[in-house]
């Protein structure tokens, strides 16, 4: 009604005051609503059923008859009593996306006989060049319309990821679905805008954000979550089988102005870039942190993902660089806080959408300069190399000290090297030595019998290899030198067998109780060998514990190599969810394997070799094992409880599909010259000069691209629900806030409090 009054927001006649306050009822009220199960089968006909009210003529009253004949003001009979209206909850959004663009509540007051709505782009930036006019009071009563749109969007919270997708929200598919363009483009122009012109480095006095309450700060956030709402929300399929348009996410992927992704790129990273200069700052606490960096980093993986100009832009500006450093910061950041698992995980999946891009493999072999004004934990101690060994490294590094936390991402992680390695140049020693360190732990029988399914891990880093072997053989001396080092590794692995397998195992089992016995009791060396060490082939003279093979350390392995002895563990419980939030917000903190992208949940054998016969990327099983420890000790401790119990024709299925080959031949061709070499330098020398070894030819490039699935959807969108719902308890607390303390205090009114 006060949308529709001629003198709306009079204060006088129809005040703003009492649009607020029906605002703030609502959102209030709706939570309740949506907790309710007895109430759902209510509030679906009340807010979506079909209504109806009386037409015009039906309200003429009818006068009392004190004449015959005619009378005029008789409705005719053929008029109908009543007509369809919208339902309740579409009239209440397009009521309140009115709101947003309204005369002298949220903008501007117009010109005498205009329009009241009128639909400008709050900021300057993407499809606006010239600034509107606000006023505090303006970029209040947005923040209060945004706010109640994201509670009537709410409704996912206590959706399951398994049936969100499937059944979605309705709320959201009917704003999404807008047909009218003018209304879609300054709505998502306004979001975005608003959005990444946000500077919190504005303020230039240290600490006064302890004493100054940034208002501005609330809008920018519920401007984020409305729009990740909006742009990365899936409709759910017709019962034709049809899927409608989503139009925010459409308008997004046709951003095609280099001025607009570069003031995409420069709001993003401003606000990405916030904790790493808050964390380096020489007055702790003195600058201003934001909690929605995560928000932010989603945003970015969305403009991904649905522009491929913005993809290419960021990778041809080299912008890129900057953002593998981002993420990768809130990727070490988190990887061993239950809490963060899931933005860890999307930090993984961001990179591996990057990867897919030839020319972002490419754009590696440039050299990293400034490394020592990172964070500390991003920081690699005198490290001298490029962009590639940076990125292989800090993989390494999430492999080796996630405390088997990242196991759900390994396949991902070595997507990522997979993607990257047919177009990288002059891998540094340390570089080389890591990956051949990964290799060393993945071909042992502690890592391949832990799980069904972790030889396909070991296959993918092998692939990895032969990439960098087939297609820059004479641009990576230091990788092919450490490939022949290992020589003996790789003919083992192709000779393995599940005999030999359990030797090893038993062989480790018997040294590790040794070590655990005193010394005056231990038997001597010979008595810990297995009666079976005489049978061949052994891995038994490849310890697990060392590296396979030795390389003359460089300046960037300084401070770096101790991870190398680190175990990847293994996961053995799962962390708790939230207690205080609702169902769907535990997935902030960690997601079941189930509700992942395909590459990390189960196939069965026979789709996983469809997979490797064409398909783009790979997969895994729902309970991966890490990477066994390279100790002894844990390994052999780890071999007798396993639920998995490997068979010899399990190990024939796999072993004759490991890509061996092109290792076995560069190994054969190459390796008597290197073996003759006075010194790792010489190695070196003879191998810049080798030419490709006879038989080793090039395999297609195969491109790991990352894959949505409806359980992935729901995850994702529980993921965001989760900080929409942490980030509401941080901000409005109290009363106020949206999911707080229900049944206390339950409206807060202007002027009343009740």
């Amino acid at each position: 009604m006060l949308r529709n009054h001629p003198s709306f927001p009079n204060q006088e006649l129809a005040p703003e005051r009492d649009a607020l306050n029906c605002i703030r009822v609502l959102t209030r009220i709706l939570p309740f609503v949506y907790e309710a199960e007895h109430l759902e089968d209510w509030e679906e006909t009340f807010f979506w059923g079909a209504r109806r009210r009386r037409t015009r003529h039906s309200k003429i009253t009818k006068s009392e008859v004190l004449f015959d004949g005619n009378n005029e003001d008789t409705p005719d009979s053929n008029e109908p009593e009543f007509e369809q209206v919208k339902p309740l909850a579409e009239e209440l959004i397009d009521t309140l996306t009115d709101l947003l663009f309204f005369s002298d509540f949220t903008l501007p007051k117009a010109s005498t006989g205009k329009s009241k709505v009128t639909y400008a782009i709050w900021q300057s930036g993407v499809g606006c060049h010239t600034p509107v006019i606000s006023t505090k009071e303006y970029e209040n009563n947005r923040a209060e319309i945004l706010r109640l749109l994201l509670v009537l969007c709410s409704k996912a919270m206590y959706m399951t990821p398994q049936i969100l997708p499937a059944k979605g929200v309705r709320a959201i598919s009917y704003i999404t679905m807008c047909p009218d363009k003018q209304i879609v483009l300054s709505t998502l122009c306004s979001l975005l805008n608003t959005t990444l012109k946000y500077n919190p480095a504005a303020w230039r006095v240290p600490y006064d954000h302890m004493v100054i309450k940034d208002n501005k700060q609330l809008l920018v956030t519920y401007c984020l979550h409305f729009l990740l709402v909006l742009v990365l929300y899936p409709i759910p399929e017709t019962q034709h089988g049809v899927t409608p348009k989503n139009y925010f996410r459409h308008f997004l992927g046709r951003l095609h102005r280099p001025q607009d992704f570069q003031f995409l790129v420069d709001g993003m990273n401003r606000i990405l870039n916030q904790p790493l200069q808050a964390s380096t700052s020489y007055l702790p606490g003195s600058q201003k942190s934001l909690a929605w960096a995560p928000e932010m980093l989603m945003l970015f993986w969305e403009a991904l993902q649905c522009n491929k100009r913005f993809r290419s832009f960021i990778i041809d500006t080299d912008r890129a660089h900057d953002f593998v450093i981002l993420v990768l910061f809130y990727a070490m950041e988190g990887k061993n806080d239950p809490n963060k698992q899931g933005l860890v995980r999307m930090c993984v999946f961001i990179l591996q959408t990057m990867s897919v891009e030839a020319n972002f493999g490419k754009s590696l072999n440039k050299r990293f300069e400034g490394q020592d004004t990172l964070p500390l934990n991003i920081r690699i101690q005198n490290f001298h190399g490029t962009y590639a060994d940076y990125l292989i490294t800090s993989i390494y590094n999430l492999l080796t000290s996630g405390k088997g936390n990242l196991e759900a991402v390994y396949p991902a992680l070595l997507a990522i090297i997979n993607n990257i390695t047919p177009y990288l140049e002059n891998l540094g020693r340390a570089t080389s030595s890591k990956l051949l360190s990964l290799f060393a732990s993945m071909s042992s029988p502690s890592f391949l019998f832990a799980n069904e399914t972790n030889y396909s891990l070991l296959i993918s880093l092998l692939e990895a290899l032969n990439a960098i072997i087939e297609h820059q053989f004479s641009k990576n001396p230091n990788v092919v030198y450490a490939v022949i080092r290992s020589q003996k590794r790789f003919e083992n692995l192709r000779n393995f067998t599940l005999e030999s397998a359990q030797e090893e195992l038993e062989r480790q089992k018997a040294e590790a109780a040794a070590a655990e016995r005193p010394p005056h009791s231990r038997n001597s060396s010979s008595d810990l060998r297995s009666p079976l060490s005489a049978r061949s082939p052994s891995l038994s003279n490849v310890p697990e514990e060392q590296s396979a093979f030795t390389i003359g350390d460089d300046d960037d392995s300084d401070g770096d190599e101790a991870s190398a002895s680190q175990p990847l563990q293994r996961r053995t419980t799962s962390p708790s969810s939230a207690a205080t939030a609702p169902s769907a917000s535990s997935s902030s903190s960690a997601a079941p394997p189930d509700t992942l992208p395909t590459q990390l949940r189960g196939m069965s054998e026979k789709a996983r070799g469809k997979q490797r016969a064409g398909a783009p990327s790979f997969s895994r099983q729902n309970s991966v094992s890490s990477l066994a420890s390279l100790t002894p000790a844990a390994s052999a401790s780890a071999a007798p409880g396993l639920a998995f119990q490997p068979s010899a024709e399990w190990v024939d299925a796999w072993r004759t599909e490991l890509p061996l080959h092109s290792v076995l031949a560069l190994v054969a061709a190459l390796g008597p010259a290197v073996a003759a070499a006075r010194d790792d330098d010489a190695a070196l020398a003879v191998l810049r000069k080798a030419k490709p070894p006879v038989g080793l030819e090039q395999s297609p490039v195969r491109v790991h691209l990352f894959e949505w699935s409806p359980l992935a959807l729901g995850w994702y969108e529980s993921l965001l629900w989760g900080f929409v719902f942490t980030s509401e308890l941080a901000y409005s607390k109290g009363s106020a806030g949206v999911w707080n303390a229900t049944m206390v205090r339950l409206f807060r009114v202007c002027g009343v409090t009740a």
